[in-house]
């Protein structure tokens, strides 16, 4: 028996989750077990995390290989993982360059700054608000949080960042009212997760990406959750028609392992010069090798299909349950992103 338990938990660290009673031990495929070897099926996936499961043996290998060779070597060189994982994004994406860093939270931290910065290479100082949406969630640093569209987990951290308008989500009419020449950028969840999985309409983005065109505003797309396969998908742009000028990334990226990436264009990532942004661990090689050969397994159009083939199972077996039992007043979602309104 451990001498380490949930009591420990309440002891040691500070109180800001509520884990489970029971600690995971370990993990294989779709199922955890506790330290009293009781096994469970994870339906969490570590928060839209562990897209090929538990200690996946092919992702094991090669962490065990890069583990043996190189771990990190900091920013003040690159790694070949790390060239490998960011050529693997720009073959399957739209990106021309990319960024690493260690969260999705740290991704939207990196696109807000480069979208602030490069409008103010290309327009002045005078072009930096931002447009966000109201429930919208981009992470826990104090600049994503207060563009996030949830009070409640801004509030209370002393004075936010200025320049940010929070408008109704899905709401192109909103936008068109409020969109301007001081506009910097726009940022988007393409399904927003935090608050129920709501996905946005294809006018919607659609509109929104003309208004930015039109307005010299930059359109970022927070795939954070909805990225690395998880809509059927590699990302959730492609089955919107429509492209964004930043594109965030983590979550999934890494299969659990901590990474998130920044993609862009080779234009808007001129404004990131040397030393005006950075991060110690992002981009090393351990998480890199990782990244890359998650990308390498889902990027496979067969896996995406498989996606598609089991949420329509998914979504059918949930209706035929709502059609007996009544449970929800909808199920909503793409991929294996679904969610629903409970009656």
């Amino acid at each position: 028996m451990s001498q380490y338990t949930r009591k420990t938990f309440d002891e040691v660290m500070i109180q800001n989750y509520v884990p489970a009673d029971f600690i995971p031990v370990k993990g294989k495929g779709c199922k955890v077990w506790d330290q009293q070897g009781r096994d469970y099926i994870d339906f969490t996936s570590g928060i839209a995390v562990n897209a090929l499961g538990h200690c996946p043996d092919e992702i094991v290998d090669v962490l065990k290989k890069q583990g043996e060779t190189l771990w990190h070597s900091s920013n003040w060189f690159t790694s070949e993982p790390t060239l490998e994982l960011a050529s693997k994004l720009v073959e399957h994406t739209f990106a021309e360059r990319v960024m690493f860093a260690n969260s999705g939270g740290e991704a939207n931290e990196a696109a807000l700054k480069l979208a602030r910065r490069y409008a103010v290479d290309n327009y002045g100082y005078q072009k930096d608000t931002i447009i966000s949406f109201k429930k919208s969630f981009h992470g826990r640093t104090l600049f994503t949080v207060s563009v996030g569209g949830q009070a409640k987990y801004s509030d209370g951290f002393g004075p936010k960042p200025a320049g940010i308008v929070h408008l109704p989500f899905n709401d192109l009419d909103a936008v068109k009212a409020m969109i301007d020449d001081h506009t910097c950028a726009v940022i988007v969840e393409p399904i927003q997760g935090e608050s129920g999985i709501i996905p946005a309409t294809k006018e919607f983005l659609q509109g929104l990406r003309r208004l930015c065109d039109e307005n010299n505003a930059l359109l970022i797309f927070d795939e954070v959750q909805t990225g690395v396969g998880r809509t059927g998908y590699l990302y959730a742009y492609e089955s919107y028609d429509v492209v964004p000028d930043i594109l965030t990334s983590s979550k999934a990226l890494a299969n659990g392992f901590p990474i998130s990436a920044m993609l862009t264009t080779t234009k808007i990532a001129a404004s990131f010069k040397p030393g005006v942004h950075g991060t110690t661990f992002g981009g090393n090689p351990l998480a890199c090798a990782v990244g890359a050969k998650v990308i390498e397994t889902i990027a496979n159009p067969a896996f995406l299909e498989n996606v598609q083939k089991t949420s329509a199972l998914f979504i059918s077996e949930l209706n035929k349950l709502n059609e007996k039992y009544h449970l929800f007043n909808e199920v909503r979602g793409q991929g294996l992103l679904i969610g629903g309104g409970i009656n």
